[in-house]
């Protein structure tokens, strides 16, 4: 792949339910001038539709046998993902940068794929990471007595979102969709470990799960500070509310 000196991959990334999508959407609602510069990469998943998705635009929804022989071809990048199996199009992304900047917003496994895949060395890239939690309240929890299980904690407070979100979505919750809930919420802290190997780290309260997001139309709160920070590191601006993570910091 040759070098792209114009266009960019932006990898945003974060556990399930910290507040990715919402603020992609609200960029395309409050900012659609730096939206529309902004091609979104969409990826094969093997899971099935949630409310509201739509073929093509949030996924390529195929069965796990189709997406299993994608391993094959030396053009797809295939990982299993929290039980799901999702797939990279390299070649179709190669040519989307050829003609505009690329947005994967996603989790944090398919990230690194984005920063360590070999066939991707020379690409111009912004890596940004969505935590739940500040790098200030990490330590805080790390050094507090009596001691308490940092991996716990951003469990629940992940597994808390994703009950919100879920119940907001579908009311009654099936056994399988708790069962997906805990297997999303035990996955966080170590997604969460990654968030030192991007560029910037953004630390949001707002989940997919709050309304501040949306029902006021313009976001409010975290998510609003959210949003303006992604779209200062989108004009190469600095940032206070960005963070950047030691490797240290999520040892434990």
């Amino acid at each position: 792949m040759t070098k792209l000196q114009k266009n960019r991959l932006v990898i945003f990334s974060g556990p399930s339910c910290v507040g990715k999508s919402p603020l992609v959407k609200a960029l395309a609602r409050i900012y659609p001038e730096k939206y529309s510069k902004l091609k979104p990469l969409v990826l094969y998943n093997s899971r099935s539709v949630r409310p509201g998705e739509i073929e093509g635009v949030d996924y390529y929804f195929r069965t796990r046998p189709e997406i299993e022989k994608l391993k094959d071809s030396d053009y797809y990048a295939v990982m299993d993902v929290r039980g799901d199996l999702q797939a990279i199009d390299l070649k179709e992304l190669s040519g989307t940068l050829g003609t505009s900047n690329v947005l994967f917003e996603g989790n944090p496994f398919i990230g690194r794929i984005l920063q360590t895949h070999p066939a991707l060395n020379d690409l111009n890239r912004l890596s940004i990471f969505m935590a739940p939690v500040t790098r200030e309240e990490i330590i805080y929890l790390k050094n507090i007595e009596p001691a308490v299980s940092l991996p716990d904690i951003i469990t629940d407070i992940m597994r808390r979102k994703l009950l919100r979100r879920t119940r907001r979505q579908k009311g009654e919750l099936s056994l399988s969709d708790l069962e997906n809930i805990e297997r999303r919420a035990k996955s966080a802290f170590r997604e969460l470990q990654d968030a030192t190997h991007f560029q910037y780290v953004i630390p949001n309260h707002d989940g997919e799960d709050s309304e501040n997001w949306d029902a006021f139309y313009y976001p409010l709160s975290d998510a609003r500070r959210a949003l303006l920070t992604f779209v200062s590191l989108l004009e190469e601006e600095k940032s206070a509310v960005a963070e950047q993570w030691e490797p240290e910091l999520l040892m434990v």
